[in-house]
């Protein structure tokens, strides 16, 4: 084996896990996760979901990604509190990362009017040696929760970036243009964004067939995300 060739062994290597600071990475194919989730239905009482999150590389030329997620939710007799799990395998996420969806849980709930007390959520990232950076996913995670602990089913073809701010609204975050980009090219074809973004990413324009929202708070959201479902 040359050098030349060792050194593009590295840089690829080097470039799977830099793809998931800040950004996360890596298109998973969806097929591979439908079956384990199939199974979890068959042996207990919660709800599991592959859910897309939105994110960007992190590179001098960043790219929009769209990675998936298993989120599992389970809603128990007791009031003990809410419970938010990270799974440390295959991917990890990060403590800012952490932080971010269980306050967005919280506040989602909150500005809904229902009780988070007595909900266990499960995350898994499905990239293995990929570790999750950053909180544009809290939305997503939250809004997803909100739909199932309502007995809901999460659409298929939306997507929301941004996180959730402790007055209840959806909070600004970056790259947005990219993001929408990369939905679009999974064929996502709804994406709901906070109404407040970076003013030099104001001139963009919407992929042909997609439609893109800006929304202000987490009832707006969760409407748009839903087609007006209402919560229990």
């Amino acid at each position: 084996m040359t050098q030349t060739m060792i050194n593009n062994q590295r840089c690829r290597s080097r470039m799977v896990h830099q793809l998931a600071i800040a950004g996360w990475c890596i298109m998973i194919l969806a097929g591979l996760c439908i079956l384990p989730i199939g199974e979890a239905r068959a042996k207990s009482p919660s709800h599991d979901a592959l859910i897309p999150v939105l994110g960007t590389t992190v590179e001098m030329h960043p790219t929009g990604q769209v990675v998936y997620l298993v989120l599992s939710f389970e809603k128990r007799s007791d009031e003990g509190g809410l419970a938010v799990l990270f799974k440390s395998t295959p991917g990890r996420f990060s403590l800012v990362t952490q932080t971010a969806v269980e306050e967005a849980i919280y506040r989602t709930a909150h500005a809904l009017g229902v009780s988070p007390h007595s909900w266990t959520v499960m995350l898994s990232l499905p990239y293995s040696g990929v570790t999750m950076y950053g909180g544009s996913c809290a939305a997503m995670i939250a809004l997803s929760v909100a739909v199932l602990a309502k007995g809901g089913d999460i659409p298929a073809d939306r997507v929301i970036t941004g996180t959730v701010t402790p007055d209840g609204h959806i909070g600004p975050v970056g790259a947005v243009p990219l993001k929408v980009a990369a939905a679009n090219e999974a064929q996502l074809r709804h994406v709901l964004v906070p109404d407040v973004q970076d003013g030099t990413e104001a001139d963009w324009e919407t992929p042909f067939l997609m439609q893109v929202s800006p929304v202000g708070t987490v009832t707006q959201a969760y409407q748009a995300f839903t087609d007006h479902q209402s919560i229990p």
